[in-house]
């Protein structure tokens, strides 16, 4: 039974960290019933790996850390609020032991997207993509300044931390 309830929250998260990563590219909006999921959904996977009350605070403590620097950052106008919440969401599943390896994941995955979005054939092939999508194709700005769907990013680090462990 626990077996099965794990893979049944690890599906759950999979499913909406794939689903988070897609309407961040196509939309650059992250929907909060994601990160409401991955929040409700968790309290299954911890559970199913049988951790102590102890191991859930650590869990909790740095979800809450991850945050509240995100929201400063969000302040700052250097990250969106989406974004904010799916990493948050995502550090609780993976806990104190892979807040470390969630966040360099992250910024190295998002410092390749950046870079691939400065490039002018990336840009155009992430525009032509959000077309396809339904997204109405928006005037070229002018600069350097453009908006990164950081949530692929996050999505990507927090499927492999989080499901590596189980694929080996």
């Amino acid at each position: 039974m626990t077996v099965q309830l794990q893979a049944l929250a690890i599906t759950v998260f999979a499913v909406v960290m794939a689903a988070a990563a897609f309407e961040d590219f196509r939309r650059l909006v992250i929907p909060n019933l994601l990160p409401i999921l991955l929040c409700a959904v968790w309290p299954l996977y911890l559970v199913a790996t049988g951790p102590s009350m102890t191991d859930a605070l650590g869990d909790i403590g740095c979800a809450l850390a991850v945050f509240l620097v995100g929201a400063v950052l969000f302040a700052r106008g250097w990250l969106g609020g989406g974004d904010v919440k799916l990493l948050a969401a995502a550090t609780l599943w993976t806990g104190p032991g892979g807040t470390l390896q969630l966040l360099m994941l992250t910024a190295v995955l998002g410092g390749g997207l950046a870079l691939f979005f400065l490039m002018p054939l990336g840009n155009q092939a992430a525009a032509a993509a959000r077309v396809l999508l339904g997204r109405p194709l928006e005037s070229a700005k002018s600069g350097l300044a453009m908006p990164v769907p950081y949530g692929v990013a996050i999505a990507g680090a927090a499927l492999i931390v989080i499901l590596s462990p189980h694929l080996g």
